[in-house]
């Protein structure tokens, strides 16, 4: 007897996040919705000047138990023409450099600070990349689930 399954679960939407290098508020954007709201989204990142992870964003994700051994950066010429369910930005240039997203997908901009432009000694580079890791998980995490 051939029963077609039904699955109770829809499935689930993808979140496309853009920022200039990809190496920190989008990698960081991208691990934390992944292991927030995995069941619900498939989350994606990219730069449009991709350089590589920062290890300090690697850091500060791995204290909250979120390890990202395969993550790269990615350039946003990887993702052009394809359907995303939302596509957002998280810093100024990004959002300038793609005023239109040629896929579909609702797009809106979500800004946070660069935490890697801090300099100073490893314990405040440290400080500013917790700050933004907690900015990004209350509010990415909060606008995906309206």
């Amino acid at each position: 007897m051939n029963q077609k399954r039904e699955s109770s679960n829809p499935p689930k939407r993808n979140v496309l996040f853009l920022c200039t290098h990809n190496s920190s508020r989008s990698i960081m954007a991208e691990a934390i919705v992944k292991h927030y709201l995995g069941e619900k989204w498939q989350p994606f990142s990219a730069g449009t000047d991709p350089r590589g992870i920062n290890p300090y964003a690697a850091k500060v994700l791995k204290e909250i138990g979120i390890e990202i051994p395969k993550a790269k950066s990615k350039s946003i010429d990887i993702f052009m023409g394809r359907n995303f369910d939302r596509v957002i930005t998280l810093c100024d240039d990004a959002r300038e450099f793609c005023p239109v997203w040629p896929g579909s997908g609702k797009r809106e901009h979500i800004g946070f600070p660069d935490p890697s432009a801090a300099k100073r000694n490893q314990d405040e580079i440290l400080a500013v990349f917790r700050l933004v890791r907690e900015q990004i998980r209350d509010k990415i995490i909060s606008r995906l689930q309206e």
